[in-house]
């Protein structure tokens, strides 16, 4: 048989497994209650995202997304709710590009609705009407950076998307 009847693979299929998800930090602080509660509730909500990765072991990656939510209402701060949530994924057999893309776009798409829940849940502990995050375009966030990343040197180690 011959090389081309028999053609042996050069590298392994790619493979990507979701190892652990968890809250890595988790912040929350409403500084003027209880008198925000007597007040007209007229949310003005800023969200700040960033995601970073790092590379544990040999193609076991952690990726923690970080979530700000700071809502203000009558022009004062009501609440500000922070959490990294994390996950630990097994990437294996993508090129360094594609794997870039799986842990600045694709897992991070994976951990949001875990942060999103986390979010809701402390904002309606802390007395305040539920807070439901819009869905986010991680792969445009993607795309953001990689324009940005061209602009600045990155870090050894980390690759961040604001």
């Amino acid at each position: 048989m011959t090389a081309a009847n028999n053609p042996t693979p050069t590298s392994a299929a790619p493979n990507f497994e979701i190892q652990r998800i968890y809250v890595k930090d988790l912040s929350y602080e409403a500084p003027n209650t209880p008198h925000t509660f007597n007040e007209d509730w007229k949310p003005e909500v800023q969200l700040n995202l960033e995601t970073k990765s790092n590379r544990i072991q040999d193609n076991i990656h952690e990726v923690v997304l970080s979530v700000t939510a700071t809502v203000n209402s009558n022009k004062k701060s009501a609440f500000i709710v922070e959490v990294h949530q994390a996950g630990i994924f097994l990437v294996t057999g993508f090129p360094t590009d594609q794997l870039q893309q799986m842990l600045g776009s694709f897992c991070p798409n994976i951990l949001f609705p875990y942060a999103r829940e986390v979010i809701s849940d402390l904002v309606v502990r802390g007395g305040f009407p539920q807070l439901i995050l819009a869905p986010v375009n991680f792969d445009a966030l993607y795309a953001q950076h990689l324009e940005e990343q061209k602009k600045a040197p990155k870090k050894e180690g980390e690759d961040k998307i604001h």
